[in-house]
């Protein structure tokens, strides 16, 4: 739980959730992206279906509460970048925390 909501991996989180919103023009492009950089390789159509999963409840939730949205998105790394969609770039930041967490991450084997 540490890891999931520490400040150096909310920030971590919200710049790899960066780019991966700018790595493509769709969200599984963008998701594809985020899971290759973290663990180099391709996701199964079981993981890639998972993490859309996240993203899209995620994004649901947080597009009833803008404000929050726009904390998750910024705080600490700063302000997105200009034009970018806060409640996106949110939801791809909960995505990105759940990569930077899972154990194939972070266990050695």
């Amino acid at each position: 739980m540490v890891t999931l909501n520490d400040p150096v991996y909310v920030e971590a989180a919200q710049a790899l959730a960066r780019r991966m919103d700018a790595a493509g023009e769709t969200l599984e492009e963008a998701i594809r992206h985020g899971f290759r950089r973290c663990l180099a390789r391709e996701p199964s159509d079981k993981e890639l279906a998972a993490l859309n999963r996240l993203f899209q409840k995620t994004r649901k939730r947080l597009a009833e509460t803008p404000e929050r949205a726009e904390k998750l998105a910024t705080i600490p790394l700063g302000p997105a970048p200009e034009g970018a969609d806060t409640v996106k770039l949110a939801a791809l930041t909960v995505v990105a925390n759940a990569l930077l967490n899972l154990a194939e991450l972070t266990m050695k084997r």
